[in-house]
């Protein structure tokens, strides 16, 4: 049985709800990390400061990393910034309605759950809201164990499709990673990798377009403690450059400047 922490300020302690199948264990993890061990992160976009602050607090207990953004403009500026594995967004903002945000987030990720959370009930509405790339509508006063729920499913469904995709082979653009043989090419060429190379490369790629800080490559790559006097990963980073990159134009493997690392098409 999972538990879900409600905060004091939304009534409860826990509560639980049964998982439906041993795959949606494994991926909610006590609503804490998905399949691959990372947290996840959610971006909450809301004007109210109570409710964002109530939002924010309830996903954090339930073991989210929780950004928040008090307006339109504040949200469309960390939605194209960022990325996240869900976002949560009010329809009535200031500086930049929720539409507007929606459609920054969907330009640059179509695959992104977004949650509407608004007091907007009318068809008009979620008919508008639908069409823009709301995957789900719910609206206020709302229960937090309803949205811990809708949260939830959304989580299990894009954990269960990356779960699926990832079994035989990882495509990006035109590299590709092969593994079960643990082969990588990329344009049709093989390209030869130590197993550091691949383990790191197969763990960017697993986590395509999300940048992963040095902290988590050092514990899930290396399985050590991070040690900030080393320059290990700077150094296998450019070992991989050298031999996915270098020869091609468009560029897979990418830094952001102190946040992390990337692989993305772009």
């Amino acid at each position: 049985m999972k538990q879900f922490l409600i905060p004091n300020s939304l009534k409860g302690t826990a509560f639980t709800i049964a998982p439906t199948t041993d795959t949606e264990s494994k991926l909610v993890s006590s609503g804490r990390r998905n399949i691959y061990n990372i947290m996840q992160r959610i971006l909450v976009v809301e004007d109210e400061i109570k409710v964002a602050n109530t939002v924010k607090k309830g996903l954090e207990e339930n073991g989210f990393e929780v950004d928040v953004a008090y307006d339109g403009r504040m949200g469309k500026s960390l939605a194209a910034s960022n990325n996240y594995d869900l976002v949560i967004l009010d329809l009535n903002l200031p500086h930049a309605n929720g539409y507007e945000v929606c459609e920054v987030i969907r330009r640059k990720n179509n695959a992104i759950p977004i949650i509407m959370l608004t007091a907007l009930g009318g068809m008009d509405d979620k008919m508008q809201a639908f069409e823009l790339g709301a995957d789900d509508y719910l609206v206020k006063p709302f229960d937090f164990r309803e949205l811990m729920a809708r949260i939830r499913v959304f989580l299990k469904r894009a954990g269960s499709e990356v779960q699926e995709n990832n079994q035989y082979k990882i495509v990006i653009g035109d590299l590709e990673i092969d593994r079960e043989k643990k082969e990588v090419t990329r344009g049709g060429k093989k390209i030869a990798l130590t197993a550091k190379e691949y383990q790191l490369l197969e763990f960017l790629a697993l986590h395509k377009g999300k940048v992963i800080s040095k902290l988590v490559i050092a514990e899930k790559v290396w399985d050590i403690d991070f040690d900030t006097g080393t320059n290990v990963i700077e150094v296998y980073m450019n070992f991989l450059r050298k031999k996915i990159d270098k020869d091609f134009d468009n560029k897979l493997l990418h830094t952001k400047t102190g946040m992390g690392y990337y692989l993305a098409e772009e």
